[in-house]
Formats: C-alpha cells, sequence, structure tokens
C-alpha cells in the first residue's frame, strides 16, 4: 500500500511539473513577440512618410513568380498595380523577382511582355534570376530591355524579406 501511495505521488508531481513547465513556456511565447512589436511600432514611427495626409511607413512589397502561367502573371501584375493605386506609387517599393519556368515570361516575344514594360515604367522593378537565365540557355538579349538583373532570385527574396518587405507568391 506503502508502495503505490508514493507511487502517486511521484506521478501527481510530475503531471504538475509538466503542467508548470507548459504554462511558462505560454507565458513566454505572448511575451517575446510583445517586445518585437514594440520595438517595430517604434521603427514605424521613425521611419514615415505622408498617405492620404495621415504619417505611415513608406510600404515594401516583393512578388515572387517562379511559373508561366499568363493567368498567374495578370494577377500579379494587376495586384502591383492596385497597390500603387490605393497606397500611391510614392508611398510604396514593388519588386517582382521572377525566377525558374516564369524566366520566360521576360523574354521579348512574352504574351506579358508589353504589361511588364508598362509596369516598369510605373515604377516597379523586376528583376531576372541570371542562374536561371544560364539554366534555360537564355541572355539579356533575349530578355525585355526594361528588365533588371539579380544573380539569384532566391538569394534577391531573401535579402528583400530582411530588408523588411513583405513578401507575395501568387
Amino acid at each position: 500500500m506503502q508502495r503505490n501511495i508514493q507511487a502517486n505521488a511521484v506521478h501527481y508531481g510530475r503531471n504538475r511539473v509538466a503542467a508548470l513547465s507548459a504554462a511558462l513556456a505560454i507565458s513566454l511565447a505572448f511575451a517575446i513577440p510583445a517586445t518585437g512589436y514594440a520595438a517595430n511600432d517604434a521603427l514605424a514611427k521613425a521611419d514615415t512618410t505622408t498617405v492620404s495626409g495621415k504619417a505611415s511607413k513608406k510600404q515594401q512589397i516583393v512578388f515572387h513568380v517562379t511559373n508561366d502561367d499568363p493567368k498567374i502573371w495578370n494577377q500579379s501584375l494587376n495586384n502591383m498595380a492596385q497597390l500603387q493605386k490605393i497606397i500611391g506609387k510614392d508611398n510604396i517599393d514593388i519588386e517582382l523577382v521572377v525566377n525558374g519556368y516564369g524566366i520566360g515570361m521576360l523574354k521579348m516575344d512574352s504574351v506579358v511582355g508589353n504589361r511588364v514594360n508598362e509596369a516598369v515604367a510605373k515604377g516597379i522593378k523586376v528583376v531576372a534570376c541570371e542562374q536561371t537565365m544560364v539554366g534555360f540557355k537564355l541572355t539579356k538579349d533575349d530578355m525585355l530591355k526594361s528588365v533588371d538583373y539579380v544573380p539569384g532570385g532566391v538569394i534577391e527574396v531573401m535579402q528583400k524579406q530582411q530588408q523588411g518587405y513583405a513578401y507575395l507568391k501568387p
């Protein structure tokens, strides 16, 4: 009988320690991000521009297109145009990073080539991955003249995210 009481006490103690550990972990999970948000709020207040008469941080977004589906391309180009229209062209930095099968849509004969050129003319930066171009045996002569280049598309996306850009992959 004494042994059962001791076993139950040990079992009860382990459950109590596990419950307290879980409660501590949950408390920390809620406490730690709060400090990150406060830091982000301070940065946002420090770097402001005017949007519709209100102070706000200049928005930054990187679109990442890796396929050659014209529907996805048109949707992405429409989204970028709407962002500029709603937020204001001077209040947002938009970059479109293209790699993988999407690279063909930046060629001179692309079905969305005119729209890409229009987007660049409106201030949207469009960059092609040079590593993908090598893989598809493309040169800059094959590409739209409005396009810029980066050594690696995925690296460019990663760096933009580190700089605070929002990421959208349609």
